[in-house]
């Protein structure tokens, strides 16, 4: 469990990537910060693209960052965005994330800073995952 100095550390990095977004379209900007277990953290913003299939949400960039390092492991994750209110993962992300395991704590982040916490277990309930694969 990331320590609340940890946790403030990574509502700053997702409201600090939030102003990298790359979201011509919508406007919709969205900033993530991931602490792997290994204590280093992985950031990302969304970027869209002309052909909307070619879109990707910040969480997943900061996934997908993390993974290409070589971390696997995770325990936190804030996500920010331009709403006053809390922003929540997508649905492709929430599926996206459980791939890593629903244990993961998801720090949803208000732009004035503040946050709730939520487990993926709790944002994707009976979710399908890597044990659903073996069961066939």
């Amino acid at each position: 469990m990331a320590s609340v100095e940890k946790v403030q550390e990574l509502v700053q990095h997702s409201l600090q990537m939030r102003e990298r977004a790359y979201c011509p379209y919508s406007k919709f900007r969205v900033g993530a910060a991931l602490l792997a277990k290994s204590g280093k953290i992985y950031t990302g913003c969304n970027v869209e693209n002309a052909s909307y299939g070619g879109c990707i949400c910040a969480e997943r960039t900061a996934f997908v960052k993390a993974v290409s390092e070589g971390d696997r492991e995770f325990t936190d994750l804030a996500v920010a965005s331009d709403r006053n209110d809390f922003c929540s993962p997508c649905g492709i992300c929430r599926q996206f994330m459980a791939e890593f395991g629903l244990d993961l704590r998801v720090h949803q982040v208000s732009t004035t800073g503040q946050f709730k916490t939520f487990t993926m277990n709790e944002l994707l309930p009976g979710a399908f995952g890597p044990g659903d694969l073996e069961k066939h």
